[in-house]
């Protein structure tokens, strides 16, 4: 069933997501070698809470913590741990919150000081890919134009792995909702985009192989050849001539840019 929402609904879901965009901004201020990953988690769970929202990862499917923080080539659905961060790692952070009964959804993958130009190109691919599959977020296209603009960029054009597995999707008053949105397909097939649905498009790109697996903790994705992964998300609504993107990273490239402990931004945002 899929759910198309009101312009009231809309402006709901854009307050939910641009608290997700604040509170990646509030961790990306705290990346910093030596650094915990649990404590981001603690961090973002009570940013969430002093905001009058709650945490939607939280207790989703059991899944215990406030945030997916995935390191290196963890793909997603990373638990947090008492781990150091590195100089040279990268580290992608996805979070989600309830506010007003509306879920907001979004993911930024950071680096930790210096990393290789193949690491930088990994990442900046990775984001042009997002936006890549943005653009074909109107009516009149098709699900498999979103994931073939994101294929393209990524896999064909970049040799990539682009991971089958997991998918974007809908997101309204339940985090997961139809349809899903894979980050590979052929254009003219799959759903017909309407006005007003609202999907999280979150291009998930792997180094090498697009292979992976689940790790112990029954969570964790890793990479099959345990090369890097990056993963960028929004949640944008379908619209005639443009999708409307929710989600901002404005505020998380702003404060990557001060923190001395981040790369440089080497992109600039699309938004």
């Amino acid at each position: 069933m899929i759910y198309y929402k009101t312009n009231e609904e809309v402006e709901l879901l854009r307050k939910s997501n641009l608290l997700v965009s604040e509170t990646l901004a509030l961790v990306a201020k705290e990346i910093k070698p030596g650094i915990s990953t649990i404590y981001l988690d603690k961090l973002a769970a009570e940013f969430i809470q002093d905001n009058q929202a709650t945490p939607a990862f939280k207790g989703y499917k059991g899944f215990p913590y406030t945030c997916c923080i995935s390191v290196n080539n963890a793909v997603v659905h990373g638990f947090p741990t008492h781990a150091e961060i590195k100089e040279g790692d990268i580290i992608s952070v996805d979070t989600g919150v309830i506010l007003n009964g509306y879920v907001g959804d979004s993911a930024y993958t950071f680096a930790v000081g210096e990393i290789p130009e193949s690491v930088q190109q990994l990442l900046r691919i990775t984001k042009e890919s997002l936006y890549k599959g943005i653009e074909k977020a109107k009516v009149g296209y098709r699900i498999g134009d979103i994931g073939w603009a994101i294929q393209e960029h990524t896999e064909v054009k970049n040799g990539y792995g682009v991971v089958r597995s997991l998918t974007g999707h809908g997101i309204g008053k339940s985090l997961h909702e139809d349809p899903e949105v894979p980050n590979y397909g052929r254009r003219g097939n799959g759903l017909k985009l309407q006005e007003g649905l609202v999907i999280a498009i979150e291009p998930m790109i792997n180094m090498g192989t697009k292979e992976v697996y689940v790790g112990d903790d029954d969570w964790t994705i890793f990479t099959a050849d345990s090369m890097l992964s990056a993963h960028y998300e929004h949640s944008v609504v379908v619209r005639k001539t443009k999708a409307d993107i929710l989600s901002s990273f404005t505020p998380i490239e702003a404060a990557e840019k001060a923190n001395p402990a981040l790369f440089d931004a080497y992109y600039v945002s699309k938004e």
